[in-house]
């Protein structure tokens, strides 16, 4: 006789739950430069991918528009990144600029300050699993929106 296995609670709350903890603790080490962990993502996204456009990187960080923009602006406040003219009068760029450079350097080494924390307290394999689920997870969740199933 075969046991059926059931999820016990709700995953929603279950990785919510998680994704505070792993956030604190990111943003404890990260603090030290003076950024949010977000700002530290964004920042290293437009490093890596500027000059973008922001939809393009809205996309890119699977973020909505309007989430980005209000994201964009303190790093833009701080020196740390420009929003400037696109090809047309229509469109814009970002582009990070050398203070934003500067600070997504410190950024990633407090990031990685935090990533090796996180691999000592969980277990380098436990770490490697829980990447590996969690792309498994994501890919299904993208291929239900790209054939409209998602919910």
């Amino acid at each position: 006789m075969r046991t059926v296995i059931k999820p016990q609670g709700c995953t929603n709350l279950k990785l919510r739950q998680l994704t505070r903890m792993v956030t604190r603790h990111y943003d404890h080490h990260v603090a030290s430069t003076g950024l949010k962990n977000t700002q530290y993502a964004l920042l290293s996204h437009v490093v890596r991918l500027g000059p973008i456009q922001p939809s393009d990187l809205a996309r890119r960080m699977q973020m909505d528009a309007s989430t980005l923009t209000r994201n964009l602006q303190p790093l833009a406040a701080q020196g740390l990144l420009e929003v400037g003219a696109g090809k047309d009068a229509r469109s814009r760029l970002v582009e990070a600029t050398e203070a934003g450079r500067t600070k997504r350097a410190e950024g990633q080494r407090a990031w990685k300050a935090a990533q090796t924390s996180l691999n000592e307290r969980l277990g380098v394999e436990r770490v490697v699993a829980l990447h590996d689920l969690l792309d498994a997870c994501i890919g299904c969740l993208d291929e239900d929106a790209e054939d409209g199933t998602a919910t």
